[in-house]
């Protein structure tokens, strides 16, 4: 490319007995100085390409590697990596009572946590509006993508029943970090184990048996994938936190494994066109099945471990 690096020319300009009595040293900017002084204009070299300044086609998303099982103390665990973009989840799940608003069913809680450890672009204290999105955002997808069943968390219709808290805490922050939770939590939820749980007719206390444990029942695979709008007009798959900052437009859809549209989420920026959208819709449905044999593979490989 032609900001690989910084070189150096010497130009003769006057010459006698082969000797150069003077020259003119002339420095072209190396790649790096040009990515800091007009980071858009050294992205645009790339993508008038067709290709990014990581290497990757525009349709491209970066390696992703998932473990299971991570955090031992938890009912269920799971660690993304989405190339830098790490995430890892942690499931517990406690007894408590039904909300009056649905007596038979239990309830979900996440919690995204983008903590200053993983990028200086976070602040230590209370949630940020970004984690506060993501959270949200990720509450979204477990409602209307019927991940889990609720009712099948009910113990004790009106008395007792589970709830599942999800933390999901970002380790390292290189863009497109919704597209990792969805990854993390999904995971996590096909690792949960849930204890088996009686009540005791004569204390009406609830008795739980650590021994014997159970799967929760997925109902849906919904995965997501994210993308970027540059000038308005180019679209790119899987953004990292810089190519976040240079777009235009975010947009991020989520589909499960019948292609069915679960979540669209563009939290503001510029219009997208719908031969734009539809393309957007295509590309999730491809990546929802990459990523839910990559999910089956690692769980398969762990249940023969075991």
């Amino acid at each position: 490319h032609k900001y690989s690096s910084e070189i150096v020319f010497t130009v003769p300009l006057l010459k006698t007995n082969s000797q150069y009595l003077c020259s003119l040293v002339l420095f072209l900017p190396s790649s790096n100085t040009f990515r800091t002084a007009e980071p858009l204009e050294y992205h645009r070299s790339f993508l008038k390409e067709n290709c990014r300044p990581d290497g990757r086609e525009l349709s491209e998303f970066r390696t992703t590697t998932l473990n299971i099982g991570s955090i031992s103390t938890a009912d269920g665990s799971a660690l993304v990596k989405l190339g830098n973009t790490t995430v890892i989840c942690g499931i517990k799940a406690e007894l408590a009572n039904p909300t009056v608003e649905a007596p038979g069913k239990g309830y979900i809680v996440p919690n995204v946590d983008l903590p200053p450890l993983c990028s200086s672009r976070f602040r230590p204290g209370p949630p940020g509006e970004q984690a506060q999105a993501a959270s949200q955002f990720i509450a979204d997808v477990i409602e209307s993508s019927d991940l889990i069943q609720t009712e099948d968390l009910c113990i004790d219709r009106g008395k007792l029943c589970w709830v599942l808290y999800c933390d999901l805490m970002c380790l390292d922050y290189d863009g497109n970090v919704l597209d990792a939770c969805i990854i993390a939590l999904l995971a996590a939820l096909k690792n949960t184990q849930l204890p088996e749980v009686t009540v005791n007719a004569e204390t009406s206390t609830p008795e739980v048996n650590l021994e014997k444990r159970r799967g929760l029942q997925i109902q849906r695979h919904p995965v997501g994938a994210s993308f970027c709008v540059f000038d308005d007009s180019i679209l790119i798959v899987d953004p990292t936190s810089e190519e976040e900052s240079l777009a235009t437009a975010q947009l991020t859809v989520v589909t499960d494994e019948e292609d069915r549209l679960c979540t669209v989420h563009k939290p503001g920026g510029t219009s997208l066109s719908g031969e734009k959208l539809q393309e957007c819709i295509s590309r999730a449905a491809t990546r929802q099945k990459e990523i839910q044999k990559l999910i089956d593979k690692v769980l398969l490989s762990v249940k023969t471990a075991q």
